[in-house]
């Protein structure tokens, strides 16, 4: 069964930091973001090959946004366009601030269990998903 919640935040908050809060909020185990339409004044974001990242401080608009949530973590990528119509997108990192408004839609999933396991393959810790 999937659970909906939804939520506007407004201008200067934290996009990832307040979904964190969300989600520690409603004890989400398993989530993901179904949406967010809003935008952005600031941009931190990690770029591909997680080494690089890209700070804008301009007016953005949120075009696209997904992410898998956990208790533990926020595994969150995002696009945004500039005043050009110009993309640019890459893992959410804190320092990503509201403009004027961002309608997030979060869904959650009670019956099951997100948790991050390392993966010697990728290097990297990895979802693994439990059902209750």
């Amino acid at each position: 069964m999937i659970f909906p919640l939804a939520f506007r935040l407004t201008q200067g908050i934290d996009l990832k930091l307040a979904i964190q809060k969300i989600v520690k909020e409603n004890h989400i185990r398993a989530g993901n973001i179904a949406s967010c339409v809003g935008s952005l004044s600031t941009l931190k974001i990690r770029l591909a090959g997680a080494t690089n990242t890209l700070t804008l401080q301009e007016p953005l608009e949120i075009i696209s946004i997904m992410g898998t949530l956990t208790l533990e973590h926020a595994h969150i990528h995002l696009c945004v366009a500039n005043q050009k119509g110009e993309a640019f997108g890459g893992h959410l990192l804190e320092g990503s601030i509201i403009d004027t408004t961002g309608e997030l839609i979060v869904h959650y999933y009670p019956e099951l269990n997100f948790v991050r396991k390392y993966d010697h393959n990728t290097g990297f810790t990895e979802l693994s998903i439990d059902a209750n």
